[in-house]
């Protein structure tokens, strides 16, 4: 029997995934959004936001996303449920919590300094929002979204990723992450392995943040899925250097190792920042598909890509032999 991923409206069979991109956001607000006097969109100028992006993809055959927005960014689980009731589009919500620079880190500090484990409290959340549901609704998260930031992983950190280590264990959801720059992903494979996450239920994400070859190729040989997730936003790299990094991978026979999307925000809470021209849902499928091609990559391997690949990872399975 195929193994169930829990979406915001309900368990459906990772068979029933098709296309999916692994990384876009809904609803995403900075924490301290509502501190500004910035006008946001009304819940009704939101719909319409999300049906028109949503109908972008499904134009380009995409069938399902992934919105990793965790509990401190603004997350709106309840209106993800209500984008995907409205248009009849597969999304899985998330829960976690994001890295120390810019995430919920005062409260769960001042938790800390209470008394009691900070990993165990965190947790606890993580377990109850993939279990039961999200506050007191019952719209449930399905993967488990943690970050670190630049230079090193903080003990912060180290605690968010044991939280999500032990919520990955108890339920099965698996992890996605957030690196900047392209860096500190082999740390996070470390601290998952420490607490024995099997690597196939992490990806590491935003790893296009850098051209290293060498740092994909060692997070390749680590076990995880590969995120290559924020196609169409050029001011931190470019397209043709992302696509050429996939490129070099997928000769090497790592097709089976990656996933993809754009990180894109539909709606943001608090200022909207202007979106870059081709930071869109339908880059991939759109551009980078045939760029792709061009260099090399077949049919198979945009199918590993954008459908088998989230199929296994949902799935538990274990990954193919490289090749």
């Amino acid at each position: 029997m195929p193994a169930l991923v829990q979406t915001v409206t309900g368990a459906i069979s990772v068979d029933d995934l098709g296309p999916t991109l692994m990384h876009e956001h809904v609803v995403t607000g900075m924490p301290g959004w509502n501190t500004d006097i910035a006008p946001g969109f009304t819940r009704t100028e939101m719909m319409q936001i999300a049906k028109d992006r949503v109908a972008e993809m499904q134009g380009v055959g995409i069938r399902a996303m992934v919105d990793p927005c965790p509990a401190d960014l603004g997350r709106d689980i309840v209106f993800c449920a209500e984008v995907a009731q409205a248009t009849g589009f597969t999304i899985v919500g998330a829960t976690g919590l994001y890295n120390e620079a810019f995430g919920a880190t005062p409260y769960w500090k001042m938790r800390q300094s209470v008394g009691g484990n900070l990993a165990d409290e965190m947790a606890e959340v993580f377990i109850r929002e993939l279990t039961v549901g999200v506050g007191d609704t019952d719209v449930r998260a399905g993967i488990i979204k943690v970050a670190t930031g630049t230079g090193q992983v903080t003990k912060y950190e180290e605690a968010v990723l044991e939280a999500a280590s032990k919520a990955c264990i108890e339920t099965s959801a698996p992890i996605i992450t957030h690196t900047d720059d392209g860096v500190l992903g082999e740390e996070q494979q470390a601290i998952f392995a420490k607490h024995n996450v099997p690597p196939e239920r992490v990806i590491i994400g935003h790893s296009c943040g850098t051209n290293d070859h060498e740092y994909h190729w060692r997070l390749v040989e680590g076990g995880t899925y590969v995120g290559f997730d924020r196609f169409g936003l050029e001011v931190i790299n470019s397209d043709e250097n992302r696509a050429q990094s996939m490129l070099r991978l997928i000769e090497k026979g790592a097709s089976t190792r990656l996933l993809v999307s754009h990180d894109t925000v539909w709606c943001w809470l608090g200022k909207q920042f202007k979106a870059q021209e081709n930071w869109t849902p339908s880059r991939f499928s759109r551009d980078i598909v045939p760029m792709l091609k061009a260099g090399g990559a077949t049919d198979q391997h945009i199918d590993h890509i954008l459908v088998e690949n989230p199929r296994r990872y949902f799935s538990g399975e274990a990954l193919p032999e490289l090749g």
